[in-house]
């Protein structure tokens, strides 16, 4: 019921903080209130229903949805920092395009304008990486197993969950003790066992926030990766029609729905993110399907970058997919080369920025290390240029490391990050 809710309100719900009264939605057309409903509503502007119904009858249109208070609470100290752009880059756009200039020249220069041009790149990126399948909204996490973590005030559920028309995968749903509903974050990786623990340090996300009061879902391409074909295939791993990378995103989205349906879930503050390969997942799925309030991506290298043998996009397990036989794993070479759409995308100058744009004006963090160093601002700054537009400030974020593993000091910042923005 709630998924469908949202599936029909899903437009621009930008999320503001609120210093008392934590996030607050103000969605941008006033029918989507109506479809809210008024539970929903008071949930997030503390004076409920009639409170956002005045705000948006004294604010111009444009103007709502545009934080109504100062970033204040506890939490913003930790991860403020991450929001400024350095001084050496400030202004440096570098190779990375407009997204309010037309090819022509003229400019965008208002929000409905702006909206217009979102759909744009929305439906091109969907033309050229192939259209998904109808999403589940009814779907439901299945239990398997619970197991008591009494220790953790948690209970730690195995769950089955159908996420593509043909596959059905088994992850884990972490909720904390207490009286919901909760937020919510979604963690995706190469398997879901290493976000609750059970694998290498500082890559347990989904058991850190469990703990700190958030409701989890673990998942993972099990089978995939142990197949080393990593992605997923529709309709199957032979005459894909979707690039894997996409298919992620649309087997994410089901997993929201899923997350979204259940009652201890607060639907409108579900969040998602992953390292790595999962960085690559999360910010595909958060770009491609609105309903994410806010997401996290960890080292997935953000934009393309033939460099960096990691930020490998071209590969056929995300944006390069051909049939089988499939390229060597590695570098682009003369006699190793790309094959498939990455190859179009590349030569088109086609670059991510314009999916980064795409979560204005929700927030998302860049957990930088090896793959995504602080030069990333040139791209990161045309999706600030989007959200000034809106009305809106701090809603790209991103911290730098060395390393391309996580550590104690990033992840911090990545706990405080989805507190402030859901959790408050």
């Amino acid at each position: 019921m709630v998924s469908s809710l949202f599936r029909q309100a899903s437009g621009s719900l930008p999320i503001c903080s609120r210093r008392m009264s934590g996030p607050c939605l103000i969605p941008t057309d006033a029918a989507k209130v109506v479809k809210l409903g008024a539970p929903s509503i008071r949930r997030y502007c503390g004076k409920g229903l009639t409170c956002c119904l005045i705000l948006m009858a004294v604010l111009p249109a444009e103007t709502w949805g545009q934080p109504a208070c100062e970033e204040t609470s506890e939490t913003w100290s930790m991860i403020q920092p991450a929001f400024e752009i350095p001084p050496n880059l400030a202004g440096d756009f570098g190779t990375y395009r407009s997204l309010l200039q037309h090819s022509d020249g003229s400019k965008i220069e208002t929000p409905a304008q702006w909206r217009q041009v979102r759909r744009q790149i929305l439906d091109r990126w969907h033309s050229e990486m192939g259209n998904w399948p109808e999403l589940f909204p009814d779907g439901q996490l299945q239990v398997l197993q619970s197991i008591r973590r009494a220790e953790e005030a948690l209970t730690q559920h195995t769950v089955a969950l159908r996420w593509t028309p043909q596959e059905t995968t088994t992850g884990y749903l972490l909720v904390p003790d207490g009286q919901g509903p909760f937020p919510a974050v979604i963690t995706v990786y190469y398997e879901p066992e290493t976000a609750i623990g059970l694998g290498r340090a500082d890559r347990d996300f989904a058991i850190q926030l469990a703990r700190r009061g958030f409701v989890t879902l673990s998942l993972g391409t099990t089978e995939a990766t142990k197949a080393q074909t990593y992605g997923l295939y529709y309709p199957d791993l032979d005459r894909a029609t979707v690039q894997p990378l996409s298919m992620l995103a649309y087997a994410a989205a089901n997993a929201w729905h899923a997350l979204a349906n259940r009652g201890e879930v607060d639907a409108a503050r579900i969040g998602i993110m992953g390292h790595s390969f999962g960085g690559k997942w999360a910010m595909f799925a958060s770009c491609l399907f609105e309903p994410f309030a806010c997401a996290v991506w960890s080292d997935p290298g953000i934009v393309f970058d033939q460099a960096r043998p990691s930020v490998n996009y071209w590969e056929p397990w995300y944006l390069g997919y051909h049939p089988r036989p499939w390229r060597k794993r590695g570098p682009i070479t003369s006699e190793n080369p790309a094959r498939g759409l990455y190859v179009r995308l590349r030569e088109t100058g086609v670059d991510l920025h314009e999916l980064h744009a795409l979560m204005a004006p929700r927030p998302f963090l860049v957990s930088g290390g090896s793959e995504d160093p602080p030069e990333r601002w040139q791209a990161l700054q045309r999706t600030v240029k989007v959200n000034q537009l809106l009305g809106f400030k701090n809603r790209v974020a991103m911290t730098n490391r060395p390393e391309h593993a996580p550590n104690p000091d990033s992840n911090a910042v990545v706990y405080a990050f989805f507190q402030h923005f859901l959790a408050q």
